[in-house]
């Protein structure tokens, strides 16, 4: 990012984009690798997902009295999915955050020291990801508690305003699993590039979304949208159309399906690489780009005094 930090508070959803989208163009190949290791085994676990359990809930589905084993296979594909899933999402978060921050302070950036930074980064953002993972329990027992309650206390014949109260429940629900994932994923950043993580990087993102919180609900709703439609149209193509469309129709769909979700995951990551500065210059807190540096440093074994805050409050940079 070569924006004056003074002027990243005054930038646009569609600039954030733009910034965003560019910052591979200064290390392409270093992008092209995390891309290729990282961000592509993830997206396509996420689509070839159901292509594996689609066949399993089909035939518990159909079986009169399904088997132990069938019922073993399916939970522990789920397992190792979920392990799957986590390890590549925390390990694409700490590459791209940690390869963006790099850029910006101008240190030399590769392949192999993004790849020697990933062990400290991970144990960070492992922390941090069971304290969000903590409060998404919370809130979803809550909101499962609410959701009881109201159909106990409602009448089920007033069939109307059952229905009325269910969907204003679902829409405060998903406003609160918004916020919670904006803050799960600024809190990420925090957690590369200040010397805090866990409840004090969560502490700390909750401070940064003062004043940028609708933009935020905007750019999380617009990812979790436009992973949600890809799903959709994987799903119904890929998964099963098995009838109406060929063999050939569907592998094309679904790798086109599977590029497009890796571009929107990169993007989605340097995104909130970037929204973390815009909402650092929106408080007025300047990056002290040599404390920084330092920072980045110490997780390639580079000993440095680490300085007690990286924020430099009206600091020149």
């Amino acid at each position: 990012m070569d924006l004056p930090p003074e002027e990243l508070q005054f930038l646009t959803l569609t600039d954030i984009l733009k910034e965003s989208t560019s910052i591979p163009k200064q290390s392409p190949k270093t992008f092209y690798f995390i891309t290729l290791t990282l961000i592509f085994p993830l997206s396509f676990a996420i689509l070839a997902h159901s292509l594996f359990t689609h066949p399993l809930l089909s035939q518990i589905d159909t079986s009169a009295s399904p088997s132990s084993s069938q019922w073993t296979k399916l939970l522990a594909f789920q397992f190792f999915y979920l392990i799957f899933l986590f390890a590549f999402s925390l390990l694409s978060t700490a590459a791209v955050v940690f390869t963006v921050a790099s850029l910006y302070t101008s240190k030399p950036v590769s392949f192999s020291s993004t790849v020697a930074a990933i062990p400290s980064v991970f144990k960070r953002l492992f922390i941090t990801y069971l304290w969000v993972t903590l409060t998404m329990v919370i809130y979803n027992v809550v909101f499962l508690g609410f959701l009881v309650l109201l159909m106990v206390a409602i009448d089920t014949e007033n069939a109307a305003l059952l229905v009325f109260s269910i969907v204003v429940i679902f829409a405060l629900f998903l406003v609160v699993h918004v916020y919670i994932t904006a803050l799960w994923h600024l809190a990420s950043v925090v957690s590369v590039l200040e010397p805090v993580y866990g409840f004090a990087a969560m502490k700390k993102s909750y401070e940064l979304l003062k004043g940028r919180t609708r933009m935020a609900a905007l750019l999380v709703f617009g990812y979790l949208l436009i992973c949600g439609l890809i799903n959709g149209v994987f799903g119904s193509v890929v998964v099963h159309g098995g009838f109406e469309y060929g063999v050939l129709a569907r592998i094309m769909v679904g790798g086109f399906l599977v590029g497009l979700l890796v571009i929107v995951n990169l993007v989605g990551l340097m995104v909130q690489s970037v929204f973390y500065y815009v909402c650092k210059s929106y408080h007025h807190q300047g990056i002290d780009k040599s404390a920084l540096y330092d920072h980045l440093g110490g997780y390639l074994g580079e000993y440095v005094p680490l300085k007690s805050s990286i924020q430099m409050e009206n600091l020149d940079v």
